[in-house]
């Protein structure tokens, strides 16, 4: 029999709702199931091989906690804790801490890590397209044709690379680690279940790395209607892995309760959104899906199919849409205050 593991919240306020869009506590961490692009660690190349061209980003990077995990997740006293408790003698051993924490490649025929979180983590292991994407098709870059250019980004992505346009495909990637869709990492290991996280706020903070096209010599944020559109799909996003991570919850317990609530505030905070824009009907249809969502155990196969109609959903927000018309959406925005961090360009 299936068990309710939370009821209902109450309607917040209107305002402290429009707050929470902008601010709110998501549930993040290591170790999931979900990553939209599992990384092979046989088809990882390295950070040092992207540095080859591009400098500035891997300078920013240096900078950035993402890179600090490397080193400073294995001396925290609290990781050691659950790496025990999870039956690991360190911190760089088995997929739970590797899979988010590191970038691992096959090193002798076994998965070591070479890094913290770094460039394939989110644009996808580099082995199939590291060569493609920067060949210019055989060509110097000035004779290389629009035509060719075109025809090589579709080759490089088709071999795995995630780039910037494919926003719903990185916005999982991100997600896959800034949840925890691990029922026994939260209930046994007693890792945190719960830190603040919205794709707008972390992905124009300190890792923000825009610097191709201005060859270094400066680093913009997104434009505005990037950030619009990046909001919500962030949102979408957010409530898709929620409704999955309930949908493995087993049993009554820190994990369960932890991730209904928020996929109940993620739902709310989506509904909250679409009052703000009328010109996205998939917004919609994602907040009536949503809504319709049970949050009980047992409910695996309902919830999934909820969640994988919502991606279908967000994916045409990316295809179909550029930010113009979501302007309704700009009180709810992160301003520049709540980035996390700054990046050192």
């Amino acid at each position: 029999m299936s068990t309710q593991i939370m009821t209902s919240a109450k309607a917040a306020p209107r305002g402290l709702m429009l707050l929470a869009l902008g601010t709110v506590l998501l549930i993040a961490g290591a170790g999931t199931a979900f990553a939209q692009i599992k990384q092979d660690p046989a088809n990882v190349v390295g950070p040092e091989k992207c540095a080859d061209c591009h400098e500035g980003a891997i300078a920013i990077w240096r900078h950035t906690h993402h890179y600090a995990t490397y080193t400073q997740m294995p001396r925290n006293e609290k990781a050691t804790e659950i790496a025990r408790k999870m039956g690991l003698r360190r911190i760089k051993e088995g997929s739970l801490c590797l899979d988010c924490h590191f970038t691992t490649k096959t090193e002798d025929g076994e998965r070591e890590a070479i890094s913290g979180i770094s460039c394939e983590s989110c644009h996808g292991a580099g082995k199939g397209y590291i060569e493609v994407h920067s060949d210019y098709s055989g060509k110097e870059k000035e004779t290389e044709t629009k035509a060719e250019a075109a025809e090589r980004w579709k080759k490089s992505e088709a071999a795995g690379m995630i780039r910037p346009h494919m926003m719903y495909t990185w916005a999982k990637n991100c997600y896959a680690c800034h949840i925890v869709p691990q029922e026994k990492l939260v209930n046994v290991g007693g890792h945190p279940a719960g830190s603040p996280f919205e794709l707008v706020a972390w992905s124009q903070g300190e890792i923000r790395h825009n610097v191709w096209y201005t060859q270094g010599e400066s680093n913009p944020p997104a434009d505005m209607n990037t950030r619009r559109k990046m909001f919500i799909v962030g949102m979408a996003v957010e409530l898709e892995e929620a409704l999955r991570a309930v949908g493995e919850a087993t049993q009554k317990a820190t994990y369960a309760v932890t991730m209904a609530k928020r996929a109940d505030l993620a739902r709310r905070r989506f509904a909250e959104a679409t009052k703000l824009i009328d010109s996205v009907p998939e917004m919609q249809e994602i907040a009536k899906i949503g809504a319709s969502a049970e949050l009980k155990l047992n409910n695996k196969e309902a919830l999934s199919a909820k969640a994988d109609q919502i991606g279908k959903l967000t994916q045409k927000i990316v295809a179909n849409y550029d930010g113009s018309t979501m302007g309704g959406i700009d009180k709810a925005l992160p301003d520049e205050s709540k980035w996390k961090g700054k990046p050192q360009l």
